[in-house]
């Protein structure tokens, strides 16, 4: 009776999903972003009347928690008939389940190309835990996803209901290695004074960081960079700096909106393409790290492209408040002579006054980290993810550790 009670309101709170989200100004400084995954796609086959169970990776805790489901790339409407947060215990398994509401309904219907954020709901989290979101999919919907959860989810099977509330994972018996649905996790967190956003491609999303070492994988580890920056500004921030991190790289993607050589399937993807939904739309953002350009020069843009859309992406920051921090371009070993001299004209811009000639409030020259001294476009071999583009997790952690603290506390609310 509980599923078919819900599932007769969905035709009257379509239109609450506009109502149900927060104020983009992160409602009286207390929510901030702590988690994000930007959705790149769909998944790669229908859902149909069964539940998701994703795992999110808190940057930060507090106490309360609100989730944002998005089905940008869906193929058609998405009907969530419950949803729930809980903590996670391994695997499939959560403790500490509570009910998520939207504008006070436990049901919602997100149009194609829609998202919607919860209600508040009461949930004490802490930093670098993690925190599931369980869905139950009403109907048959393929929804958005993100591609690189490194990590696996958990889907029961399909016709098999409504599990959202379970505290046991054994209905859950299926796996998937993308994130559904759920793209960002704000909490509630009166201490915090900011939230930083990692802005790039497959090095933000975090490819080469379940790497360990020759024979080692640590899938679900969060070992990206991102990830290893939040732990250090957890354990050495002071408590006036603390700050989350939320990550918006998405695998592929580049700075400029079109280059000779991009792939149909990034198109569209592009930093400016992204940048409303992807970190405008999170919270309490106080600075950005803007790490793209790799792939802009494989793909066959020149320097003029590139540094364009650095401009018009720093400049809309800039204009909403937001600091913009900037790495050159790193590392990689097909670049051909066009693109060195590209990634050169690059440097130079941004290292310009430490400032991108003014248009960016800082630099953080993660190629000087990663690089090879002896061979400038290839990765130092103790860093070498084995692609020669990407880091592992040595070498993630590095990039992590060379970021500055006070920097990122400079641009935090007082």
């Amino acid at each position: 009776m509980r599923v078919a009670h819900r599932i007769g309101v969905l035709a009257t709170i379509s239109a609450l999903v506009v109502a149900s989200a927060p104020s983009a100004d992160g409602a009286g400084h207390a929510w901030f972003t702590s988690w994000a995954q930007s959705q790149d796609g769909h998944a790669d086959a229908p859902v149909s009347g069964r539940s998701l169970r994703m795992l999110t990776h808190l940057s930060q805790g507090g106490d309360a928690v609100r989730v944002r489901l998005q089905n940008t790339f869906g193929t058609g409407p998405l009907t969530i008939g419950h949803a729930t947060a809980g903590l996670s215990t391994g695997g499939a398994g959560v403790s500490d389940v509570r009910d998520l509401t939207f504008a006070g309904r436990p049901a919602v219907t997100i149009p194609v190309g829609g998202d919607v954020w919860s209600d508040e709901t009461r949930l004490v989290t802490s930093p670098d835990t993690n925190l599931a979101v369980s869905m139950f999919v009403a109907g048959t919907a393929t929804p958005g996803r993100h591609g690189a959860a490194l990590r696996d989810n958990y889907l029961t099977a399909p016709g098999s209901g409504d599990h959202a509330a379970d505290g046991s994972g054994g209905a859950f018996t299926s796996t998937v290695g993308s994130t559904y649905v759920v793209s960002a996790v704000d909490v509630h967190n009166t201490s915090l004074r900011g939230t930083v956003v990692p802005f790039g491609s497959s090095v933000v999303d975090g490819i080469g960081s379940t790497n360990c070492g020759p024979g080692c994988t640590q899938l679900g580890a969060d070992r990206r960079w991102p990830d290893d920056l939040a732990r250090r500004i957890v354990a050495q921030a002071p408590p006036s700096a603390q700050l989350a991190v939320a990550n918006a790289g998405v695998s592929g993607t580049t700075s400029a909106p079109s280059c000779p050589g991009m792939p149909p399937s990034v198109a569209g993807l592009d930093a400016g393409s992204r940048l409303d939904r992807d970190v405008l739309a999170l919270h309490g953002v106080t600075s950005v790290i803007y790490y793209y350009g790799t792939n802009d020069l494989a793909y066959g843009c020149d320097g003029e492209t590139i540094l364009a859309s650095y401009r018009s992406v720093f400049q809309r920051l800039r204009a909403a408040g937001i600091a913009v921090y900037v790495t050159p371009s790193t590392p990689r070993p097909g670049y051909d002579d066009a693109a060195n001299l590209a990634r050169h004209e690059i440097g130079l811009f941004v290292s310009r006054w430490s400032s991108c000639g003014g248009t960016c409030s800082g630099v953080v020259n993660f190629d000087e980290v990663l690089k090879d001294p002896l061979k400038p476009n290839t990765i130092l071999p103790v860093y070498e993810n084995g692609d020669g583009i990407h880091a592992n997790a040595a070498g993630q952690q590095a990039l992590a550790d060379f970021v500055s603290l006070p920097m990122l506390a400079g641009s935090a609310r007082r």
